[in-house]
């Protein structure tokens, strides 16, 4: 009786042992997030323009790639860099130059940049929702800011309301879909939710300076590129 019990008061250390390892443990693990959340990790955002579509962001990830960096994430108008290549975002501006990009340094500029690859969100909004927002709605929404503000901010960096800018970028959404040749212009007036096919067809002219027909005929139509648009 008393070797049975002297072993099992000599089993309770190592299951103590134990316990106290796993706390060691969970300790450890606590005090680095606590570290962690103290001193977070920095690393490199770069608020690119030209960035119009998806070739872009694989552009983009390429030639930061090719530069020895390490992207994390690139999304239209931006570049998040691992913190264990972190750069000078001027360092990084002729090597993005060279293939048409600028990286943004001004608040204001970002800002334009944002709300132009927001824009381009809202026309597929404008296609695809039952009940689409306004365009005042969908960027106050998007932004958290009032659109007056969005509105003096883009026309004093861009030279251009953001009404305009939108327009245009709706005519160039146009230029695609007729260059396809799959829909009738009023099917197109009605995703692009103009009132009429003769409400598209007037503003294509006063954008473009020619008819929808013209352009039809046109075999080469010349598309301009979303960068050119303001």
């Amino acid at each position: 009786m008393v070797g049975s019990t002297h072993a099992t008061r000599a089993a309770r250390p190592a299951r103590f042992g134990c316990s106290g390892s796993h706390y060691s443990e969970t300790h450890a693990v606590r005090s680095a997030a606590e570290y962690h959340k103290k001193n977070p990790v920095k690393t490199t955002l770069l608020h690119i323009k030209n960035m119009v579509c998806p070739r872009c962001i694989d552009a983009v990830r390429h030639l930061l790639e090719q530069a020895g960096y390490r992207p994390t994430e690139v999304t239209l108008g931006q570049a998040q860099l691992d913190h264990t290549t972190p750069a000078d975002p001027a360092a990084l501006a002729p090597i993005l130059h060279e293939a048409g990009f600028e990286v943004l340094m001004g608040r204001a500029e970002q800002l334009t940049e944002q709300i132009k690859g927001a824009l381009g969100e809202y026309l597929e909004h404008l296609r695809t929702a039952r009940m689409p927002l306004t365009t005042s709605a969908f960027l106050t929404d998007r932004f958290a800011a009032t659109y007056s503000h969005l509105s003096k901010v883009f026309s004093r960096t861009a030279n251009l309301t953001i009404e305009k800018y939108l327009i245009r970028l709706k005519i160039e959404r146009v230029k695609e879909m007729l260059s396809y040749g799959e829909m009738t212009l009023s099917e197109i007036a009605d995703q692009m939710r103009y009132s009429s096919g003769q409400h598209l067809s007037n503003q294509f002219r006063q954008v473009t300076g020619r008819s929808v027909s013209e352009f039809r005929r046109d075999l080469l139509p010349k598309r301009l590129a979303l960068d050119q648009l303001a």
